[in-house]
């Protein structure tokens, strides 16, 4: 197991790790998010993904990706710091940063075999689903943990101020 600062890759690094695993016929399982605060829901999501192939590569947004996505307050932490969290995570393979807004151009470039998202996001509406279908790839919709989300930790925070 590569030590947890070693997880974050370059795109050119995980392109060769594709290559790799489809040599092996392994099954890469790809996930994005902002991971802000980590919590339960995002351990639990994670490790349901992981389960789901032989390889799980997690893709985190950039400062500036998340702050056009969540708003001006957005992330607490810095890029590194969340993608070094979770990184830390035994069952997460491999952590990319990236800028865009969505991962639409690295969920081509990789033609993952399992895209995983959580269950508030609809089948339709769920970023690189045509993509991955088209390849004979499948998606997952992993529910979530009821009554977690880092918008409600923020809020509980700032109440209890």
């Amino acid at each position: 197991m590569a030590k947890t600062p070693e997880k974050i890759r370059s795109f050119h690094e995980i392109k060769q790790i594709r290559t790799s695993l489809r040599n092996q016929g392994k099954f890469l399982v790809f996930t994005n998010g902002c991971f802000d605060l980590m919590h339960v829901g995002h351990v639990r999501y994670l490790e349901a993904a992981a389960g789901l192939g032989d390889f799980l590569l997690v893709a985190v947004n950039s400062d500036s990706s998340a702050r056009s996505l969540k708003g001006p307050s957005r992330p607490l932490n810095p890029e590194i710091w969340r993608a070094e969290v979770v990184a830390g995570l035994e069952f997460v393979d491999a952590v990319i940063i990236f800028a865009e807004e969505t991962p639409l151009e690295l969920i081509k470039a990789l033609e993952p075999d399992v895209l995983v998202k959580g269950s508030d996001w609809e089948l339709e509406e769920i970023v690189g689903r045509r993509e991955v279908e088209s390849t004979g790839g499948r998606v997952v919709r992993i529910p979530l943990v009821e009554g977690v989300s880092t918008s409600s930790l923020i809020e509980r925070i700032q109440a209890e101020r």
